[in-house]
């Protein structure tokens, strides 16, 4: 398996040198000291709470004690600071779209999602999770690292320390791969819920480009919106629904009513031109209709507020519909 990979990766070059002779590709080169190990579905055997994953002949099988899923496919053996086992799962896909209704996704560094539609249903679902989790992940590698700056580099303290970054940085980006497939799992299924056939997904890219001092550079480098977009396209995917990207320039700088332009100072955007009021992020989603589906939709009356998953402490404010 490891020279099939080997042998499918010098293809996939030679194809893209052909394709793309601007770009300088190069076959692979490097020596890996872990390189992951696959077992096609009919080699894996599963045995009640245990998996037998043969190592070839003349060679000793290895036992693991997992208890695979009932529909689970191949399985890989990767190495990402300990041995992981990725299983693929047969999940049904969708044969036909759910409707013809057309959506638009603004996404953002403290809400993920803001989705309408054409039919001026919306909802927005917060991202103050993930990026309180990045905030709390800096802030512990920070303590741990000016502690092992007092260290003699590769002593036994300083390896302590090291063992106690990673493992910090580990445990938060689970955390944050579980909350960003809960929210995106909740966009997909509001689409479902709306029969919305297409999506639009703009892509903030500009944003980022911008310098607006350490603070806010620090929380745009921080912001993995490219994540977001291959995880909605992913899941919009397997619903049947077409899914694609393009730029959200000066969506949320315009007044959906009048078509006044300015730049808003909070999460309120108020038209200083006829007196408009409505969500900031609504308002970047409302206009991405004009400019991609070419079509006005009206304001949403009222909008539901989700978290990607349920907080420690429960809140009467959470997942209730706003009226605004």
């Amino acid at each position: 398996m490891v020279t099939h990979a080997f042998l499918a990766n010098v293809e996939t070059t030679r194809q893209l040198r052909q394709s793309h002779p601007e770009m300088r590709m190069r076959y692979p080169y490097k020596e890996k000291r872990f390189y992951p190990v696959s077992w096609p579905a009919q080699a894996v055997t599963k045995e009640g709470k245990r998996v037998v994953l043969p190592m070839g002949r003349g060679r000793a099988s290895l036992v693991l004690p997992v208890e695979l899923p009932e529909h689970s496919r191949s399985v890989t053996l990767v190495w990402n600071n300990g041995y992981e086992l990725h299983v693929s799962v047969e999940v049904p896909q969708a044969e036909e779209a759910p409707g013809k209704v057309h959506a638009t996704v603004d996404l953002g560094e403290i809400h993920l999602a803001t989705v309408t539609t054409n039919t001026s249903e919306a909802i927005i679902v917060t991202g103050r999770g993930i990026r309180s989790l990045k905030r709390g992940r800096t802030k512990a590698l920070r303590t741990i690292s000016k502690k092992q700056a007092r260290c003699t580099k590769r002593s036994r303290r300083w390896k302590k320390l090291q063992r106690a970054k990673n493992k910090q940085s580990r445990r938060a980006e689970r955390r944050i791969r579980d909350q960003r497939h809960q929210a995106t799992h909740k966009v997909i299924d509001f689409c479902i819920e709306h029969n919305v056939g297409t999506l639009f997904i703009g892509n903030p890219h500009g944003v980022r480009k911008k310098s607006n001092g350490r603070h806010h550079n620090q929380r745009m480098s921080l912001w993995e919106y490219g994540k977001d977009i291959g995880y909605l396209t992913h899941k919009a995917k397997q619903a049947h629904i077409e899914c694609f990207t393009g730029s959200e320039r000066g969506t949320s700088s315009q007044c959906p009513e009048c078509g006044h332009k300015h730049k808003p100072r909070n999460r309120q955007w108020i038209c200083k031109a006829c007196g408009f009021s409505g969500h900031r992020d609504l308002v970047g989603s409302i206009n991405m209709h004009k400019i991609t589906f070419d079509e006005q939709v009206n304001f949403p009356r009222s909008f539901t507020y989700l978290r990607p998953a349920k907080s420690r402490k429960s809140s009467r404010r959470a997942d209730m519909p706003l009226v605004l």
